[in-house]
């Protein structure tokens, strides 16, 4: 199966917590803060939302940092995904 995110919304996955400090002390599960930097994964086809036009900024691949509250958890095939607006999307990392 594959999430086909629909208008401005764009999927999500999350990339993984570092598990150790800079310092070396490595953090428990609980400890780790949940990273706000994802994958994007599928991108909607935008298009007017809300009676504005949307064009997508983002494309399959790029890396993103999204807001820290944004979105909908999902899990799918024991995958987790994010799915967001596009407006929760904050930069694109290159």
């Amino acid at each position: 199966m594959t999430l086909v995110p629909l208008g401005d919304r764009v999927v999500l996955k999350q990339l993984e917590a570092e598990e150790t400090t800079k310092s070396g002390i490595v953090l428990p599960g609980q400890a780790q803060e949940k990273p706000q930097q994802a994958e994007v994964i599928a991108v909607g086809p935008g298009g007017v939302v809300d009676g504005k036009e949307v064009k997508m900024e983002v494309s399959t691949g790029d890396k993103v940092i999204y807001s820290k509250y944004a979105g909908t958890e999902v899990k799918l095939d024991g995958e987790e995904y994010i799915i967001v607006k596009q407006s929760d999307i904050l930069a694109v990392v290159k």
